[in-house]
């Protein structure tokens, strides 16, 4: 990885959720470039460890289910038992669910019967993804957040462009990231006093393996839905991981942004500030 700049976070013990995705494996390479001892947590044991092993010494990976307050407190355990307190937590754990996604942008009538509409969105949907989104971080924040009280530290969000302007087909998404910008807002009060910060980076549109199947087909030729996207991003173009890494490292550096807490950054080529004409 070649880092825009670098930051000194010798300093720094860093648990990242989520890690086994695209963005968050960057974000933890980006870290332990940097100097941090960095704990990779997530679900997917496997796919942490994939890439934790590609860091090297400086990173571990932790099955961690941030859904479960007793899995979080057992991940925590085990990256004390490797690195210490951790003073830096990302709550990098979020995503939708298919059953909470319509099939048309706007209401139509339907009369074949074979559209996913707004009334046929499921409970269940609903409630993982605001679960998986405000749940997790609120119970991950939780349990780390206990040893930063007397020591101060540093918690980063993981918001959206839902959270600035709903998107289509996916209300509960863009309302549980609304929720996400609200919460750290919150955080970065309650905290304050403690000396912990806590901001949010909402990307724009990236390419993950969560959403390909929506921005392009089995043959790789964009969707509608990208054609959309990028007419309506003055940089007309998705964003590369590489474009959040600066960001990260500015929020992560209490030297560079120690007066920064409470702001949630969007990083998305203008596409919160495009009215479309």
């Amino acid at each position: 990885m070649k880092l825009p700049f670098k930051v000194d976070l010798s300093d720094k013990v860093a648990a990242v959720t989520g890690a086994g995705g695209v963005l968050m494996s960057e974000f933890a390479k980006a870290l332990a470039e940097c100097g941090a001892k960095v704990a990779l947590l997530d679900i997917n044991y496997e796919a942490a460890k994939k890439y934790a092993d590609e860091i090297g010494e400086n990173a571990i990976a932790v099955r961690c289910n941030c859904l479960d307050k007793q899995s979080i407190i057992q991940a925590k355990e085990t990256v004390g038992e490797a690195f210490g307190k951790v003073n830096f937590l990302i709550n990098g754990a979020g995503g939708n669910n298919p059953k909470a996604t319509c099939d048309n942008e706007t209401m139509t009538p339907d009369l074949s019967g074979e559209i996913k509409t707004f009334f046929d969105l499921e409970e269940s949907g609903i409630k993982f993804v605001f679960d998986l989104n405000i749940l997790s971080a609120f119970l991950t924040t939780q349990v780390f957040a206990a040893d930063m009280v007397q020591t101060g530290g540093n918690i980063l969000n993981i918001s959206s462009m839902n959270a600035f302007r709903p998107l289509t087909k996916i209300p509960a998404y863009s309302a549980a990231k609304a929720g996400i910008s609200n919460f750290t807002q919150w955080l970065a009060v309650h905290f304050a006093p403690c000396g912990i910060r806590c901001n949010a980076i909402a990307p724009g549109f990236f390419v993950t393996n969560q959403n390909r199947a929506l921005l392009f087909r089995a043959d790789g030729t964009p969707t509608p839905r990208t054609d959309k996207i990028l007419s309506a991003t003055p940089q007309k173009r998705f964003g590369e991981t590489e474009d959040l890494i600066g960001t990260l490292l500015w929020l992560a550096s209490d030297e560079a942004s120690g007066f920064v807490t409470g702001s949630v950054i969007a990083v998305d080529g203008g596409f919160a500030a495009y009215s479309g004409v």
